[in-house]
């Protein structure tokens, strides 16, 4: 909701069983004065989906709570969910494992199948992905496998045990000198510095590396400075994956479910 205020307002006159959210809508509850009158007694259980939940939101929202996130993953094309975490044995980072009936496959970019922890697109085949678009069959070909795969356009993995954790969308990924990085990644880092509210990552053409990364920041700390930002991240990242630029904003684009529109920020 765009009136968060009026969202707690609601949540203080009607507590809560189960809610289903995404990492901006939690942070921006938590930042809400009115936050802490919310009766979290009755909230049993707390779902998270749409973009990648930062450690530091699914922290704060149990210590506020008492209530652990779990994570899912879906998307419209699987109608659209995919895999969930059980409750209790949840991982850190992970969104859980497929759903009864759903098969899930790592593949390379020949659509051969890769190893335990590699890193490739997420193939998904259960009774819930679609059959197709209607009325746009060459990109239904491109989507889904003549034996019922659905290419999710997702860079993915499993482990040893099951859990798929999604990295980013392919579209998304940034090259800097041959190497890939994860948007999500920057941005799970910077959004656990105090001062950051809102950030997102975006590779921006260089002439030296190729792509490098673009940072950018909606912070209330007006004295929150690039300097900072670089610093705090070069104790958590490797180099080639540090910010090049660092811009600070008032606001982020946002899509109607509050999913930050990194196409907009890179064609702007």
């Amino acid at each position: 909701p765009r009136n968060i205020k009026a969202f707690v307002k609601l949540l203080r006159q009607w507590p809560a069983s189960v809610f289903i959210g995404l990492n901006t809508l939690f942070v921006a509850l938590m930042k809400d004065p009115d936050f802490g009158r919310i009766d979290f007694s009755t909230l049993k259980f707390t779902i998270s989906g749409g973009s990648a939940l930062a450690t530091g939101t699914s922290n704060d929202w149990f210590d506020k709570t008492g209530c652990q996130i779990s994570e899912a993953y879906g998307l419209t094309e699987a109608s659209p969910v995919v895999s969930l975490t059980p409750s209790p044995g949840g991982k850190q980072g992970a969104v859980g494992i497929a759903l009864p009936g759903t098969e899930i496959r790592i593949a390379d970019d020949d659509g051969n199948p890769l190893a335990v922890n590699e890193h490739g697109e997420l193939w998904v085949r259960g009774p819930q992905v679609m059959q197709g678009y209607l009325h746009f069959p060459e990109e239904t070909a491109k989507t889904v496998t003549a034996d019922g795969w659905l290419k999710t356009g997702d860079i993915a993995s499993v482990d040893e045990d099951g859990f798929l954790r999604i990295h980013d969308r392919m579209k998304d990924m940034i090259i800097v000198s041959g190497f890939n990085v994860y948007p999500n990644e920057i941005e799970g880092v910077v959004s656990r510095h105090p001062d950051v509210t809102y950030c997102a990552a975006v590779g921006v053409p260089d002439e030296h590396s190729g792509e490098a990364v673009k940072l950018y920041v909606v912070s209330a700390n007006p004295g929150l400075t690039e300097k900072d930002i670089r610093d705090f991240c070069a104790e958590q990242l490797a180099r080639y994956k540090l910010p090049k630029y660092v811009e600070f904003r008032d606001e982020l684009p946002l899509s109607n479910v509050g999913k930050v529109l990194r196409r907009e920020l890179r064609d702007n």
